[in-house]
């Protein structure tokens, strides 16, 4: 039987290739940062370092030392897995301890962890929605809302990216649901922008729905206090459901969580199938968490230097007259427009030692093709610079040739 399939998917993989939308894997050999060194030569066998500019690492903490010095500890205290789901006997003491300190960080009255932000979008529609019950979705949402909200038997509406007017068409519409969420994510990862979370909750409130928001690109780094989206809008005490990850700016590691009322979480606790079937988060990544919390209380100065290096970059590509998405993330989507081009540009990239990566059709909307920068606490001034001139001459040499 397998032979024929063989053939299928060798056809689906080399029209992948020929589209010029493969997505190979480079492997590095060193920890995430700034640089990186990455495998070279056929067999793997060289490293070269290069300048890092498409993690997720957005305050420079994946290697921080007080972070890996947590982690090694808490390996000594607590072990390294928990073999076993939270209600049977995968609950120690560090769970407990970074659920609380992660929903006071929120202000959310109580915290839940998952084994990723994608296990907690995927627990939270299901749990909360049956057939009586609507959920609007913004249509740029990530795919793992997309993929929670497909598992639920609520009706299902969308309203274009961040498009106010037809999210309140659909709150019209849907009146006569017993229980509404409009579901958004706060920045929207593949072009840099933020939802307007204060008009979604004026919606919400003159239309009596519920509001759930992904933050994974933003807490830790964005608001005054690194709070996020909910913070930098003003409505941290209007937002029902924070889903996020610890994966980004919280450490990189991986685990996911729901800050939310009091009363969601505890039927989240009783009825969430990826946290009643999946393995507990290793607890040395929530330790290495909490201590990452410790470090978020006076990190200022790394989100004043993200958002520094952000501006220089932005500035300096404009300059350089390319285009890129306005706004003032830290995710910098360059416009290629062509995908085939996107990948060879990413190419001639790393041939002049920075590391970025090219995204195009499905993840991105066809014809949409771009390399995707994300900019660190950790990159200096001097790296910015050079990753803008590494841009020019990789410019350059697609154009001629």
């Amino acid at each position: 039987m397998f032979s024929s399939v063989r053939d299928d998917l060798r056809t689906t993989l080399d029209g992948i290739r020929d589209a010029g939308l493969h997505k190979p894997e480079r492997v590095i050999d060193t920890p995430q940062g700034a640089t990186v060194g990455v495998t070279t030569g056929p067999g793997g066998d060289g490293t070269r370092e290069v300048l890092n500019f498409c993690a997720n690492n957005y305050l420079g903490l994946a290697d921080h030392p007080e972070v890996v010095t947590a982690a090694k500890d808490a390996l000594d205290r607590w072990g390294y897995g928990m073999a076993s789901v939270r209600f049977i006997c995968g609950t120690q003491d560090v769970h407990k301890r970074l659920e609380e300190r992660l929903a006071a960080f929120l202000g959310q009255e109580d915290t839940i962890l998952y084994s990723s932000c994608f296990d907690a979008n995927g627990g939270v529609f299901e749990t909360l929605l049956g057939s009586e019950d609507a959920v609007i979705s913004d249509a740029l949402n990530h795919a793992s809302i997309i993929d929670g909200i497909r598992l639920c038997k609520a009706s299902r509406h969308r309203y274009a990216n961040r498009d106010l007017a037809e999210l309140e068409q659909r709150l019209k519409e849907t009146q006569d649901a017993r229980r509404r969420l409009i579901v958004t994510d706060g920045v929207f990862s593949m072009d840099g922008h933020l939802a307007p979370l204060a008009e979604i909750c004026d919606l919400a409130d003159r239309y009596d729905a519920m509001v759930m928001v992904d933050d994974s690109h933003a807490v830790g780094f964005v608001g005054p206090g690194g709070r996020g989206t909910p913070e930098l809008a003003g409505v941290m005490d209007r937002v029902d459901i924070i889903t996020g990850t610890l994966g980004k700016a919280l450490g990189g590691a991986s685990g996911g969580y729901v800050a939310a009322r009091a009363e969601i979480v505890a039927l989240l606790r009783q009825r969430s199938r990826p946290y009643l079937f999946s393995n507990s988060l290793a607890p040395v990544i929530a330790a290495a968490s909490l201590t990452v919390l410790d470090l978020l209380e006076t990190a200022g100065d790394l989100r004043r230097r993200l958002a520094d290096n952000t501006a220089l970059f932005r500035r300096e590509m404009t300059d350089a007259g390319f285009t890129i998405l306005p706004g003032d993330h830290p995710i910098v989507p360059v416009m290629i427009g062509d995908a085939a081009e996107a990948g060879r540009m990413a190419d001639l990239l790393l041939d002049r030692g920075v590391y970025a990566i090219g995204f195009s059709y499905p993840v991105v909307p066809m014809g949409q093709a771009r390399i995707r920068v994300q900019l660190s606490a950790a990159h200096t001034t001097d790296d910015v610079r050079r990753a803008v001139a590494a841009f020019v001459s990789a410019r350059e040499a697609l154009t001629t040739g």
